[in-house]
């Protein structure tokens, strides 16, 4: 079975990722045999970090966030473990309906979908473990058929003024299984309105400037989502997701003070939350 050797080097005296990359390859292949590959699915990682090295295999494969639906993305887009953990930071209870008003491809909405139908994440994909010797087939087999989920008891709601973005998500929305109690519709936040459903919880992760565009221009945006939601949005809670607390202080929403920050795609990201709407 092929493996591949990944280095990293941090604070030590060990410095050379390459070099150290180099000689584990030569004692895998010389003591155990095995050939070494860029291409192959099991990888060896080595972390020299403050002079201590950990070694591991890398049993997922492709990132956990690559669940296997989501093919088609926009710009800067949300991975699911980073919404997954999103929506329990904001405590969300499956019997709430959610909408997210800037849902770009979909990504939290697909994904409390999934929670509430009760779906395995990771049930579309494959992963390197499945390459191991140890691996069972079986046991695997029978937790897979286990992820046949329950429905929801309400609907959840995307909406984006990227009328590409709608697309995407319905496409993805369609792979995931989860086509049946979504609901996506094209238009901008001014003109979004509660759906017929009791106070949920809205989620929303805008643009912050930092990759997409200036911020100055996003003023108006956050100024308009935060009116549309303390105008039509009487008994839902909030949560927003940004690098940027002046932006999300244009939207004029009562935040508690935030959290810490979690690193998504190099920056440091904040869950901003309210309470329910009055």
């Amino acid at each position: 079975m092929a493996v591949q050797v990944e280095v990293t080097c941090k604070k030590s005296r060990i410095y050379h990722a390459g070099a150290a990359a180099q000689r584990i390859e030569i004692a895998i292949r010389e003591e155990l045999g095995a050939p070494i590959s860029a291409d192959a699915e099991l990888c060896i990682k080595a972390r020299f970090e403050d002079n201590l090295c950990t070694i591991s295999i890398d049993t997922s494969g492709e990132s956990l966030h690559k669940q296997g639906h989501k093919e088609a993305i926009g710009k800067a887009p949300m991975r699911e473990t980073m919404a997954s953990l999103f929506l329990r930071q904001c405590g969300y209870d499956v019997r709430e309906p959610v909408v997210d008003p800037m849902c770009g491809s979909g990504t939290f909405v697909i994904e409390v979908a999934e929670i509430a139908a009760k779906l395995n994440p990771g049930r579309s994909r494959s992963f390197a473990f499945e390459q191991l010797v140890s691996f069972d087939e079986g046991a695997w087999k029978r937790l897979r058929d286990s992820s046949q989920g329950v429905k929801p008891a309400h609907h959840f709601f995307g909406s984006d003024r990227d009328a590409g973005a709608i697309t995407m998500s319905r496409a993805n929305a369609g792979r995931a299984g989860v086509s049946d109690f979504t609901v996506f519709q094209h238009h901008a936040v001014s003109n979004l309105t509660p759906p017929p459903v009791p106070p949920g919880l809205v989620i929303v992760n805008p643009p912050h400037g930092t990759r997409i565009a200036d911020k100055k221009p996003l003023v108006a945006l956050y100024v308009a989502l935060g009116k549309t939601l303390l105008t039509r949005f009487t008994g839902w809670r909030v949560g927003l997701i940004t690098t940027d607390t002046a932006l999300a202080k244009a939207t004029g929403l009562p935040f508690a003070p935030p959290g810490r920050s979690v690193s998504h795609g190099g920056l440091n990201v904040l869950l901003l939350q309210t309470e329910r709407l009055k």
